[in-house]
């Protein structure tokens, strides 16, 4: 090999990482600016709305995902936090939250969380979405007894829906203590 087709051998590794190290640069930069995205999103999707799913009418976010009461949370204050929070992410609002169709908006409100932040209530209950209802419409989270207590759909009124989730595709199962609980979490 001579000295020319090493130079060039060799530019051509050097491009190619650029090119690597600018493409993984570019695809880190999407993923922040998704992320920043979806976190402002959730930070300012105080509007709830009323949607026919298989449960009824039941009150969605601004993006038509399931909104859900906790039965362990008391006195409008929110008993989730921590790991909890992160399956059944709190609707979170900068201010006013608004009504959307079939709401009564003396019935929504906020109730600040541990960490400062508003959290939208409607009829004095804090209001939660769920990690695994992946589209607008899904129940999944509807009877589960998790972190402690029960989580419902909620109705026009503010009330909890307490009827069956809508059948789906059977989700992965974990087993601890004889209980079978449908996702893979605690």
């Amino acid at each position: 090999m001579n000295d020319r087709t090493a130079r060039l051998k060799t530019t051509r590794r050097g491009g190619a990482r650029r090119a690597g190290g600018a493409v993984a640069l570019a695809v880190a930069v999407a993923a922040a600016g998704f992320l920043a995205a979806g976190a402002f999103a959730k930070a300012s999707s105080g509007t709830v709305s009323l949607k026919i799913t298989s449960l009824g009418a039941v009150l969605v976010n601004a993006s038509g995902r399931t909104l859900y009461v906790f039965a362990a949370d008391r006195s409008g204050k929110s008993a989730c936090s921590g790991v909890c929070a992160s399956y059944w992410p709190p609707v979170l609002a900068k201010g006013k939250p608004s009504a959307g169709a079939g709401i009564r908006p003396s019935l929504l409100g906020t109730t600040k969380r541990a960490d400062g932040k508003l959290q939208v209530t409607y009829n004095r209950h804090p209001l939660y979405t769920f990690a695994l209802d992946r589209k607008a419409g899904d129940t999944k989270g509807q009877g589960l007894s998790d972190f402690g207590a029960n989580w419902w759909v909620v109705s026009a009124k503010g009330s909890a829906v307490k009827g069956a989730a809508e059948s789906s595709s059977s989700p992965t199962t974990a087993t601890s203590g004889g209980y079978t609980n449908p996702y893979p979490y605690p």
